[in-house]
């Protein structure tokens, strides 16, 4: 039998437990898998009554990346076609907030929102984009005439001049920026002034002064004309900043459609179709939205893997770069899980299908990603706190300007006056100051994702490039995390067989990293592994329960003394094995120590350059391990680490971390076990390795896919990356418009005669935006 929540193979006979399920009988390998069922069953069976047989295993939605090994079977069941996707979402880059069923402007800023979610590789149409182009191209072919009609004082005289110029620059203005006079009246009606309010301020003061100039110029001041006939008409420079704006917004949607390179590359690994091996062993080739769990499909030489799962027949090499950033190729052969998108080598095999659609693991890191692309930074609250007071204050400048130059300004001054005042409205651009956190957050996440770093959100990542601590774990993160028994001890009065099956009873529903190894040994000595009752887990020291009518502990030295068990008679053996650095699993049967168990766990490869790399940078290395002194140690010389903590249970690894952060260290604290769980929680960042456990993961801030030790230096220079890109982004936006402004307003004039243009405001204005986003997509080419 298979048990439902984690697949592993079960023998009825003596299965953990049992529960009944709309008249199907399910049988469980440990008691907390049972637990979990009966809490809520159809959760695990996708409301399917699977067959006694063949249960359905579940469907995971959770980001779990070692799959339990089962052997090859028949497909189960398929479950019914899923339903269709909800309807796309639309936010905000610069108001996550905002969320709206469809395209359109934000209601804040008036930007043009985008997809909340990228759910294909594949580019659709962006209606703003194609709207705001046409309407550039259009504009564009009437101003060019316009612009010159304007320069021209042959021709046309007089007033006719100015009826072409009315004419050619009505269309642009009253249609090409209808959606800016749209954006900044519903900017009015919510109170949050932004850059529209600005444009239209500016276009439609331009427009409409023309406008009465052409129409009734006896209205306007005297001081408007100067020694002219005629007051000046500006509908070149309405025309001209509008088609600016346009392009501008052109230019930035271009450059923002690009943030979503990464994961559109990311779902563009999965292929369309997969080989699914029917039950007389022949192969159909189907679309990878038909794959259910359980079914066995081939892969061959070269192609791409379709969906997570287990090997079940032969071996390959398989390239992972694309998921974890590792280049070189890993061996995956009998029961080693493999990754959906990833890129078979010159091998063939069969998988078993374990998790498909949305709970692969691509799956799982596009929509991580694409939530931490949507969070908000701490450093975005100096931008936010910036743009709360600066339209206003733009207006406000822009108003001084105004009177300042009606008084004191050149002949004709009420006209100098407009000019500049308009050109202080059109080359303020809070616009620039508010993507410059954002569009660096969505490249620097999407960047990371092919590197294997995920982060859940953007204060972890900004929290990472100030770390100056690493606390971390010694099983499964320093090390391999696939620990093998290499001895089995027994007291006197026991055998190694018993000691062994007695543990692996325990260890079945355990979720510690020692627990597979101890399985392991016993099933590769074919013993019969009763089923063990009372379970109970004590993080950090050890467990215990009822086996065959014995009360039997299993843990380390502390936890059988702490139960009052005596071990002295094992004191030599423990001390041998524990100074070759092994974890020691000792096992007490009524009371009496029977023996223990010596497992031995191999430093990751990459631990020592890792490491190395990371005290390079000026970061404190600590180790924090349940393990004792004497394993500890020997791994702390290994890996050159000076400051050990052995023995550490879960609320020492949090205490440890609690009191580095006293002292004023910035900590990142790595891991990958329940035990874990509190110290990455409790740390300035966690990070977790992607082989780790539910709770290691959903509690960290940032996830290593392939979990190795490389990935927290490539998750580090990403962190740096991003946020210096940030900081380039303020610095730039701030400086932009703490100098555009009074260069507007006419500061230079006494000095150069020089005056800004409000046609070359606008060309200003529109570049900085599309500047600030040229500057956050260098991202993408960060060596990590």
């Amino acid at each position: 039998m298979r048990d439902p929540i984690c697949g592993m193979t079960v023998d009825p006979a003596s299965a953990a437990g049992e529960s009944a399920f709309e008249g199907t009988r399910y049988f469980f390998c440990g008691v907390s898998c049972k637990a979990k069922f009966d809490a809520n069953p159809r959760q695990y069976l996708n409301g399917e009554a699977a067959s006694t047989s063949a249960p359905t295993p579940p469907r995971v939605a959770s980001l779990q990346f070692v799959a339990r090994p089962a052997p090859a079977q028949a497909a189960a069941p398929r479950p019914p076609a899923s339903p269709p996707p909800p309807a796309a979402e639309y936010t905000c880059p610069m108001h996550p907030e905002v969320v709206r069923p469809g395209p359109g402007a934000c209601p804040k800023c008036g930007m043009a929102l985008e997809p909340r979610v990228i759910v294909s590789a594949e580019e659709p149409p962006n209606p703003e984009l194609v709207r705001m182009t046409r309407a550039f191209v259009v504009c564009t072919v009437l101003a060019v005439p316009l612009v010159a009609v304007s320069m021209t004082h042959g021709g046309a005289a007089g007033g006719s001049r100015a009826w072409i110029e009315f004419a050619l620059a009505t269309p642009v203005v009253l249609w090409g920026g209808a959606p800016f006079f749209a954006r900044a009246w519903d900017s009015l009606r919510s109170r949050t002034p932004n850059m529209f309010t600005l444009i239209a301020l500016g276009t439609g003061s331009a427009y409409g002064l023309s406008l009465v100039a052409l129409v009734a110029p006896q209205v306007l001041p005297a001081t408007f004309r100067g020694q002219a006939a005629r007051p000046p008409t500006y509908f070149e420079s309405a025309a001209v900043i509008t088609t600016l704006v346009l392009l501008g917004q052109v230019l930035e949607l271009r450059a923002r459609r690009r943030t979503g390179a990464a994961i559109r590359a990311l779902l563009g690994l999965a292929p369309r179709t997969a080989r699914r091996v029917r039950a007389d062993g022949s192969d159909e080739d189907v679309g990878l939205e038909l794959i259910a769990v359980g079914d066995v499909l081939r892969v061959r030489p070269g192609e791409k893997i379709p969906v997570d799962g287990v090997v079940v027949e032969g071996t390959s090499a398989v390239d992972e770069s694309m998921l974890t950033g590792e280049s070189l190729p890993v061996v995956k052969a009998l029961r080693d899980a493999v990754l959906g998108g990833t890129l078979n080598g010159s091998g063939s095999f069969l998988l078993r299908a374990d998790r498909v659609g949305a709970d692969s693991v691509l799956s799982q890191i596009v929509r991580l990603v694409g939530e931490a692309q949507r969070s908000r930074a701490p450093l975005q609250r100096v931008a936010d706190r910036v743009a709360a007071w600066f339209v206003p204050a733009v207006v406000v400048v822009a108003l001084l300007t105004f009177a300042a130059w009606s008084l004191w300004g050149p002949e004709p001054r009420l006209a100098t006056a407009f000019v500049n005042a308009v050109a202080v409205l059109i080359v303020a651009c809070p616009c620039a100051l508010g993507l410059a956190t954002p569009m660096a957050i969505m490249v620097g996440t999407g960047r990371g994702a092919q590197a294997g770093v995920l982060v859940r959100h953007a204060e972890g990542l900004e929290m990472l490039a100030q770390v100056d601590t690493l606390v971390i774990d010694k099983t499964g993160t320093l090390t391999e995390g696939k620990p093998r028994v290499e001895a089995c001890i027994a007291a006197p009065g026991h055998t190694d067989e018993e000691v062994l099956r007695f543990a692996a009873a325990l260890e079945r529903a355990s979720e510690h990293p020692l627990a597979a190894a101890v399985l392991d040994a016993a099933q590769t000595r074919q013993l019969k592994i009763p089923a063990a009752g009372a379970f109970e887990s004590l993080a950090g020291n050890g467990i215990r329960g009822t086996v065959e009518g014995h009360r039997v502990l299993a843990g380390t030295p502390e936890f059988l003394q702490s139960a009052g068990i005596d071990i002295d008679a094992l004191a030599a053996r423990l001390a041998d094995s524990q100074s070759a650095a092994r974890s020691i699993v000792l096992v007490a049967i009524d009371g009496v120590a029977a023996g223990f168990l010596s497992i031995a766990d191999p430093i990751k490869e990459s631990a020592a350059e890792a490491l190395a790399e990371l005290r390079r940078e000026g970061i404190a290395v600590v180790l924090a391990t349940g393990d004792n002194e004497g394993t500890a140690n020997a791994v702390a010389k290994a890996l050159g680490i000076d400051t050990v903590h052995a023995r550490a249970l879960p609320q020492d690894k949090a205490e440890i971390v609690a009191r580095l952060q006293a002292a004023g260290h910035r900590v990142a604290m790595a891991g990958d076990g329940v035990n874990d769980a509190p110290a990455l929680a409790r740390a300035d960042v966690g990070i977790a390795m992607g082989t780790g456990t539910d709770v290691a993961l959903h509690t960290a801030a940032v996830t290593l896919v392939r979990g190795d030790l490389r990935g927290i230096v490539r998750a580090r220079h990403l962190a740096r990356a991003t946020v210096r890109n940030v900081r380039q982004n303020l610095f730039w936006a701030f400086l932009y418009n703490v100098l555009g402004v009074p260069v507007a307003a006419g500061v230079l004039y006494p000095f150069t005669g020089w005056l800004l243009s409000p046609m070359l405001a606008s060309a200003a204005m529109s570049l900085s935006s599309v500047s600030v986003i040229a500057n956050a997509l260098r991202l993408r080419r960060t060596p990590l």
